[in-house]
């Protein structure tokens, strides 16, 4: 995506992925969703995002914290280290310490 948009993405797929792409995709990404990211770009562009973000770093991260230990436990974590796992050619990463600098 980063390198050639999403018709460069669509290149790189398999024709099964680029029917869900196309076919399933416009099922999920809706107007209700396209208006909830609207509302987030408006509390981004009012600062609301930023000073939210300066009250989360000066109380210490609680809520954050959490919130990251929550997505570290949702089930496709487990499904995605076991088909990771079934791939010897990907390169393993090591997710813990500091940032990743890839």
């Amino acid at each position: 995506m980063n390198e050639a948009g999403i018709a460069g993405m669509r290149f790189s797929i398999s024709e099964t992925a680029k029917w869900g792409d196309v076919s399933v995709g416009p099922k999920i990404i809706d107007a209700s969703v396209k208006k909830r990211m609207k509302a987030a770009l408006k509390d981004i562009q009012s600062g609301k995002f930023a000073k939210e973000w300066v009250a989360e770093y000066k109380g210490g991260y609680k809520k954050y914290n959490a919130l990251l230990k929550q997505g570290e436990q949702h089930p496709i974590e487990k499904t995605g280290a076991k088909l990771r796992s079934l791939m010897p050619w990907m390169q393993k990463r090591a997710i813990k310490g500091a940032q990743a600098a890839y």
